[in-house]
């Protein structure tokens, strides 16, 4: 049986929640340049290799603070919850350049 670890569940959703933030806020920035850009690949490329060391490394990090499982099922249940919140800021026109 799996002991549930409250502890790690609420440091990986204390860590996830800003981490999940500043990876959407990321996202959106470098959405709006790739507009104006001339080469929109490379910037979006860019932008995700350091969006997604930002948030692996965080997250490598962490594991050395709780037991993985609950600290890592925080850490996702955070991006989830901050995925869909940047999915309905985008569909009610929260996104302006």
């Amino acid at each position: 049986m799996i002991d549930f670890d409250a502890r790690a569940l609420l440091i990986g959703l204390a860590l996830g929640l800003p981490a999940s933030a500043l990876y959407f806020a990321g996202l959106a920035w470098s959405l709006r340049r790739a507009l104006q850009s001339r080469s929109p690949g490379a910037l979006l490329l860019l932008s995700f290799l350091v969006r997604a060391a930002l948030l692996l490394g965080l997250a490598l990090w962490a594991l050395r603070l709780a037991p993985p499982l609950w600290l890592l099922a925080g850490y996702l249940a955070a991006f989830v919850l901050m995925r869909q919140l940047a999915l309905w800021r985008a569909r009610h026109g929260g996104l302006r350049t």
